[in-house]
Formats: C-alpha cells, sequence, structure tokens
C-alpha cells in the first residue's frame, strides 16, 4: 500500500473520530494527515512525511483550537432565547423555594425554584437567575 494511502487512511479515521466527538483535536490532526499524504504523493519520504504531519498538527492545533474556544464561549450579550436570560435579575412574584414560584425577568413572567434547595426566597426580593431548566428558570440571592 502507498503511503499517501496510509495517511489517506488516517485522516479519514481521525476525522471520523472528530465528528463522533467535536472536541476539536482529532479534526487538526485529520488536516495534518491529509497534508501528510499530500507531501507523500509527490515522493518525499517517510522522515519528510512525519515532519509534515507534526507540524501540520502543531500549526492546525495552535490555530483552529484557540478560535473555536473564542466561538464556544459566547458573551452574554450575543446570547439569544433562554441562554440570554442567565445571569439578569429578577424579582419575585410568589415564594420560591425548591418546589416552585415564580419571578418576573425582563417583564415575563417565569416559573422559578431555587438554585439551592434549602433556599427560601420571599416575593419582593431581587434574585439572578442562575439557569434555566425547560420554562424554570432556576434563581439565587
Amino acid at each position: 500500500m502507498p503511503d499517501w494511502a496510509v495517511w489517506a487512511i488516517a485522516a479519514v479515521a481521525l476525522a471520523a473520530g472528530e465528528a463522533g466527538t467535536a472536541a476539536l483535536v482529532l479534526g487538526p490532526l485529520a488536516v495534518a494527515a491529509a497534508f501528510a499524504a499530500i507531501v507523500a504523493a509527490v515522493g518525499a519520504g517517510v522522515p519528510i512525511q512525519v515532519a509534515a504531519f507534526v507540524l501540520g498538527s502543531i500549526a492546525t492545533l495552535g490555530i483552529l483550537r484557540p478560535i473555536a474556544a473564542r466561538h464556544m464561549k459566547m458573551p452574554a450579550h450575543l446570547r439569544t432565547g433562554a441562554a440570554a436570560l442567565i445571569g439578569s435579575s429578577a424579582t419575585v412574584l410568589e415564594q420560591v423555594d425548591r418546589d416552585g414560584g415564580r419571578v418576573k425577568i425582563g417583564g415575563e413572567i417565569w416559573s422559578a425554584r431555587s438554585y439551592d434547595e434549602d433556599e427560601v426566597i420571599a416575593p419582593g426580593d431581587r434574585v439572578e437567575v442562575l439557569k434555566i431548566d425547560g420554562a424554570t428558570a432556576l434563581v439565587a440571592k
């Protein structure tokens, strides 16, 4: 089997692994293996192929991973839907405890539970939305 085919198979296997995990580690390695396959196809020796793979791995991981990390941590002002409510303030309308209650978040009334199961929050108190679980806001003082 030619060297380029081995690198191509490795690239496909790594890409399939990335598709299954979405960890953004195997994808850049798949790109590097594809680069090594191209180097092998033009007739370079095995040491140069390995060097191409190593340099390609370092380059793709060093460039793509920080970009992806920035996009995965979306700033609050860019969030939409229920995710945009996390971190916002709310006013308790009906007592909130582990079993339920009501809060007003940005003009809308939401069902709510206390984030800490032992906490009981009285009507009129200001709380922070820590999490959205379905249509229920988990809140804490």
